[in-house]
């Protein structure tokens, strides 16, 4: 599929060419569920306004290209034959350092600087293709450089396949997270704090549930939650490796003093700080330090996806200090803890285990030793699991948590990471029962992973009809002329002190007005007052589904803490 997609943005590149003959290319990657390539286009405007003729040129280029032939040429070559295209000059440059020969693709007239990595059969293969959007990309990711033009699109084998990513895609327009959160009031971005979420009053319950119910699911496994300081000194992330491995991604800053300080992106150095701070024995083991303080990671501008991708987050994060002999039960434990808040979400999860990266801390033994251990674990425990070389964290091998959401798109969320390498970093020591001193295991993960990232997806998951017990108004009170107010105020007052989120319209108003107001809350309940209701000592009950009924109010009441404690999905 990455050659196909590739192949592809080759076949956009050479129509755009022929198109637009002054336009100056850069780069054409494949990416996941397609490609794009961006250019520069001058002075010329383009918008999917101009798809139709850009496809159009595509299928009567590819109907000539047989074959990629591959041609090695020197720095010369490449260069004479990119004069004029400042990007593809620059690349060349960084190329040649890397090796001595060049590459360059050909299939039909259109030729590029390329690695590699095409389809055999261009005009047999490169059918089933379709241009998806447009955007403004800076060259290299860099907002020093000049804004380029990103055009994406996507392949695939069959008609059949894309179609139905195609329908898959529009689903997934509808419940776009940031067009949802915005219609229910759930957070907002401002331009003076990019790529951080404003969390609006009805987002905040939202965020609070979620994270007590983090809680209080924590307690039953004993773990102790912690606090520490959001900004530290860069020794900090020397001593951990972070600032070795990942200073790239740190908000840095200086004092008068000439001291350098991070924002912090990760929890793990403070929870070492944490275990350090005491005299440890076996008996202390495991011991588990939870917490959910914000952090901060310098995501480049062209990256940031409302809270998809995003610049200050918060985790679900643990750190949990074991002896070599533990590991497996806690892997078994977190596995217990898994399933138990995506089945909460009605989500389907499985597994990946990811082995040392190219750049890695510690002894290569080690490594080895760890991945057979977590290995052996998912083999244990009978979930479906796949394995990717490389992708492990620089201080250890991880199981990474792969969720579908209803649209069966696969998301990674959760991390369970197995370290043995920051502990001895940091000096942390135990006493063994044979009364030796030992350095602690490390177990770092998080469930949920990035919270607001979570709320993006479980908003898109649920199209923001969320669950009851999740949902910010759970109730709304309509009473259907100003003499019902008195008994939709004791309503209201009765529900808000069973803790139910309750909200009163108040507004003058049509019933009608106010049930389409309601759905578009996409609030589970409604209830309608009125005389019959006040009459009755009832209440009109209208769910989400458009569905009708009549009860007295304390036994809807009993049914509504029931649906919200049970935590029961729509």
């Amino acid at each position: 599929m990455d050659n196909l997609r590739h192949s592809c943005a080759h076949l956009l590149a050479a129509a755009v060419m022929e198109l637009w003959p002054e336009t100056k290319r850069t780069i054409g990657p494949a990416i996941e569920n397609g490609f794009y390539y961006d250019f520069d286009f001058g002075a010329v405007k383009i918008s999917e306004e101009n798809f139709p003729k850009i496809e159009a040129k595509m299928h009567e280029l590819v109907k000539s290209w047989n074959e990629f032939e591959k041609s090695e040429v020197t720095q010369k070559v490449a260069k004479e034959a990119y004069k004029g295209n400042e990007y593809k000059l620059e690349l060349i440059e960084e190329f040649s350092k890397e090796e001595q020969k060049l590459t360059f693709y050909k299939s039909g007239n259109y030729s590029d600087l390329c690695r590699g990595g095409h389809i055999e059969k261009p005009s047999e293969e490169l059918k089933h293709f379709k241009l998806l959007s447009i955007a403004g990309a800076y060259w290299r990711g860099s907002e020093k450089n000049k804004m380029l033009t990103r055009i994406y699109g996507t392949v695939f084998p069959t008609q059949k396949e894309l179609d139905e990513y195609l329908k898959i895609r529009e689903e997934a327009e509808k419940r776009n997270h940031k067009k949802i959160g915005r219609e229910l009031g759930l957070f907002m971005f401002h331009e003076t704090a990019p790529g951080m979420a404003y969390w609006l009053p009805k987002g905040v319950k939202l965020y609070l549930e979620l994270v007590n119910f983090w809680r209080k699911e924590h307690e039953k496994y004993n773990y102790q939650e912690i606090v520490s300081p959001l900004i530290n000194k860069k020794e900090l992330y020397e001593t951990s490796g972070h600032w070795d491995h990942y200073k790239e991604n740190m908000f840095i800053s200086e004092t008068e003093e000439k001291e350098v300080y991070a924002l912090k992106p990760m929890n793990c150095p403070n929870a070492m700080v944490v275990f350090g701070s005491d005299t440890r024995s076996y008996r202390d083991l495991p011991l588990k330090l939870s917490d959910t303080d914000t952090l901060h990671r310098y995501e480049k501008s062209g990256t940031l996806n409302g809270l998809l991708r995003i610049r200050e987050f918060r985790q679900d994060d643990a750190h949990i200090f074991i002896s070599e002999d533990q590991i497996e039960e806690q892997y078994k434990e977190l596995f217990e803890i898994v399933e138990r808040f995506y089945s909460v979400f009605g989500l389907k999860y499985s597994y990946r285990l990811g082995t040392i990266p190219e750049k890695y801390m510690g002894d290569k033994k080690v490594w080895d030793k760890a991945e057979n251990v977590l290995k052996g674990i998912l083999e244990k425990s009978g979930k479906e699991f796949t394995v990717l070389e490389g992708d492990g964290a620089f201080y250890g091998p991880k199981i990474d948590i792969l969720m579908k959401d209803s649209l069966g798109r696969d998301w990674q969320m959760g991390t369970l990471q197995l370290d043995f390498q920051i502990p001895a970093r940091f000096g942390l020591k135990y006493s063994a029962q044979d009364g030796t001193q030992k350095t602690p295991v490390v177990i770092h993960r998080v469930v949920y992973g990035s919270l607001e990232r979570f709320i993006g997806i479980i908003i898109e998951h649920f199209g923001g009809n969320f669950p009851t017990w999740l949902t910010p108004i759970q109730v709304k009170i309509l009473p259907i002329a100003e003499r019902h107010m008195p008994y939709a105020l004791s309503v209201t007052q009765e529900l808000k002190n069973k803790n139910i989120r309750v909200e009163l319209d108040e507004r003058s108003e049509t019933l009608g007005n106010k049930i389409r107001n309601a759905q578009n809350e996409k609030v589970p309940y409604m209830l309608v007052l009125g005389d019959k209701e006040i009459e009755n000592n009832e209440v009109s009950i209208r769910n989400r589904a458009g569905e009708n009924s009549t009860m007295q109010l304390s036994k809807f009441t009993e049914n509504i803490k029931k649906e919200i404690e049970k935590k029961k999905l729509n």
